[in-house]
């Protein structure tokens, strides 16, 4: 195993390991921080208004902070969404991570087969034993048919 060359996995010693994540441009922590800006910028207009007697500006700028704050929730759920592959020893372990919910499924090795869900740029169907992972999200389509290849070949290598 340590003599293939990966462009989407990390090899350490005989264990073979992809992390697929979203791309997100801010963290979580980094959304709080520009949240609590944009609230501090939003209520200093609102007041400014307010205090000149524009006094239905703070009911809409409360609400703008609620509607804004929803969506960075949503945002702030799946920024952290990924997609872990393992290889190690005679097990496949696949574990989907979800708006905070974990989904882990285990396959031997010698039994799990690499295949395309429906067409090429599909995602990328793992199955074994009765059961079935769907992989990929987090990889363009066009870079799926490379990733398939690499579990492949890492499944196959001795």
């Amino acid at each position: 195993m340590t003599g293939l060359v990966y462009r989407f996995a990390t090899v350490s010693g005989q264990r073979v390991d992809w992390r697929l994540a979203r791309n997100c441009s801010v963290t979580p922590a980094q959304l709080g921080w520009l949240y609590l800006a944009l609230c501090v910028v939003i209520l200093a207009i609102a007041s400014a208004f307010w205090m000149l007697g524009a006094r239905l500006v703070m009911p809409f700028a409360w609400l703008e902070i609620l509607a804004v704050g929803i969506a960075f929730v949503i945002y702030g759920r799946h920024a952290a969404d990924g997609e872990r592959i393992s290889l190690q020893g005679s097990r496949l372990v696949v574990e989907l991570e979800t708006a905070g919910k974990l989904e882990r499924a285990e396959f031997d090795r010698s039994r799990v087969r690499v295949e395309p869900k429906t067409g090429n740029r599909s995602l990328i169907m793992l199955s074994a034993q009765g059961r079935s992972v769907e992989v990929g999200r987090f990889v363009r389509p066009e870079l799926r048919p490379v990733l398939a290849s690499e579990i492949r070949m890492a499944l196959r290598a001795a």
